[in-house]
């Protein structure tokens, strides 16, 4: 390795971390990822800063919560003086990559990477702004909607697969490009894909491996309508759950095609792994997800919550001197950041008092960790900021709108039973108050929350009458200096351009 180890970073969309309770479930077809596991530290209780692709990205790549980043939703701007683990490990001397998805909102693209090789799979700009004047308002257009589920199956091309087949050639295209040594610094690529998030569309060869599958039911039966808990009859108004009709067989498939896009991703990572080897270059491994999918489980579809189908991830890293073993202390994607850096041997010492995340190294080689895991939800689906702790058994959840919700993990892992009214759990109930009212001050957070929306709708409504200026990545493939042209010495280039050399 180089005197700074190489980074890579393994991330996917919408994973549900129940499916990877020590590395990937056993009957997944996931032949790359159970390698990877088997070499890795494996966190097997991993929860998202925030249960939402831009604020949970956020927040993974500033170990901040979205109170601090106040990228709040999927239009809300992720501010360009905010540190990531991009600008840490530049700032050092790597070289910083991104192949695929990260959701940036506003006119900063790159956030700390010095290059992109894709553009993005969703908008940059404000237009998918929800708005808490306009309580239980749908946004049809861009709403999530019961269609991904009624229209699940089979196809050989979709929207998704275009982009993730470019995001994982792009990836092994830059492999074999560092492995040629043109540049001596250390490198950090992220290679972040768009599946398995809906739609659950998948290729007939991935399909196929669940067909007999004995996990296509959801593991907790749907809760109706009117027995959910409040944000769940939100979710599923926002959902237009009454606009569809589901069928249980429409379930299964819609659970099928999310289980074969587990395993397309499995063989895109294969494919980059084995670059990776073959190309002898040695680098930390770290494999994520942004957030979860509820797949069903209580009537309940995609993200949006804080139950464990939602808001728990699965968290793999591989890196010298860790022990490949599994975890169940409570942790969080904010922790990543601080994580990197610390095996880096970057110091974050500048800005440690204003970010939410701690390094992962010491409970990873064996000190314990006592502090809490905080999950904060502002976007669409609810109508004002919901926030969660979790610790070692219990999860609170709190919201100015709703009763509290408690659940005890260790004896009720489905989360059917809410003890927050349990005499028996009155102490753990106001400890958890405690925690929850030092942590935040949920009228501010609302306000906060509210300004930044009207803002937004302000700019996007003029930003859109007349001439309009897209913030969305655009790629450069500068062609003149690719492959052979005549400033160039045929020679040089083609020795300089072959790994190895001289076999």
């Amino acid at each position: 390795m180089t005197a700074r180890p190489n980074i890579l970073i393994l991330m996917v969309d919408q994973l549900n971390g129940t499916l990877f309770p020590d590395g990937p479930a056993e009957w997944l077809h996931a032949p790359n990822l159970k390698a990877l596991a088997a070499r890795s530290v494996r966190f097997a209780n991993t929860y998202t800063g925030s249960p939402l692709c831009a604020p949970g990205r956020a927040s993974f790549m500033s170990g901040q919560l979205p109170s601090r980043t106040r990228v709040y939703d999927n239009a809300a701007e992720f501010a360009s003086d905010i540190p990531t683990y991009a600008h840490h490990l530049r700032r050092a001397g790597y070289r910083t990559t991104l192949s695929g998805k990260m959701h940036f909102v506003g006119p900063d693209q790159m956030h700390g990477f010095e290059e992109r090789l894709t553009t993005d799979i969703y908008p940059a700009d404000f237009g998918w702004t929800p708005d808490y004047r306009k309580p239980g308002e749908r946004i049809d257009w861009w709403y999530h909607n019961l269609g991904s589920v009624t229209g699940a199956g089979v196809a050989e091309i979709t929207n998704q697969l275009e982009y993730d087949d470019d995001v994982a050639h792009q990836a092994v295209q830059k492999l074999y490009d560092l492995s040629r040594g043109a540049d001596a610094r250390p490198w950090c690529l992220t290679v972040s894909f768009t599946h398995p998030h809906d739609p659950y569309v998948a290729r007939r060869k991935y399909w196929d491996l669940y067909d007999d599958c004995a996990h296509l039911d959801p593991e907790i039966p749907a809760i109706p309508y009117d027995q959910q808990d409040p944000h769940s009859k939100r979710l599923m108004d926002a959902c237009d759950w009454r606009a569809f009709d589901i069928s249980p067989d429409q379930i299964r498939r819609a659970r099928q095609g999310y289980f074969a896009n587990i395993s397309y991703i499995d063989d895109k990572i294969g494919e980059i792994l084995a670059t990776l080897e073959a190309t002898r270059q040695e680098a930390i491994i770290l494999f994520v997800s942004d957030h979860g999918d509820m797949l069903g489980d209580r009537g309940l579809w995609f993200k949006m919550n804080f139950f464990e189908g939602s808001a728990r991830v699965p968290l793999m890293l591989a890196a010298p001197g860790l022990t490949p073993h599994r975890i169940d202390t409570p942790v969080s994607t904010i922790d990543v950041t601080p994580t990197l850096c610390d095996l880096a041997g970057v110091s974050m010492t500048e800005v440690q008092p204003w970010t939410d995340g701690e390094t992962l190294v010491p409970l990873a080689t064996g000190t314990p960790r006592t502090t809490p895991v905080r999950i904060e939800y502002a976007a669409e689906g609810s109508e004002a900021p919901m926030v969660c702790i979790r610790n070692t058994y219990h999860k609170h959840t709190k919201c100015t709108l709703d009763a509290d919700q408690l659940f005890d993990l260790r004896a009720d892992p489905t989360e059917s039973r809410n003890l927050a009214t349990d005499p028996a759990y009155a102490d753990v109930l106001e400890r958890f108050q405690a925690q929850s009212a030092a942590f935040w001050d949920l009228d501010r957070f609302d306000a906060a929350v509210r300004e930044s929306q009207a803002r937004r709708w302000v700019v996007y409504e003029a930003l859109r009458n007349g001439a309009y200026f897209p913030w969305d990545f655009q790629p450069l493939q500068k062609a003149s200096e690719r492959y052979m042209r005549n400033h160039m010495d045929l020679n040089v280039l083609e020795e300089s351009k072959r790994f190895p050399r001289g076999e």
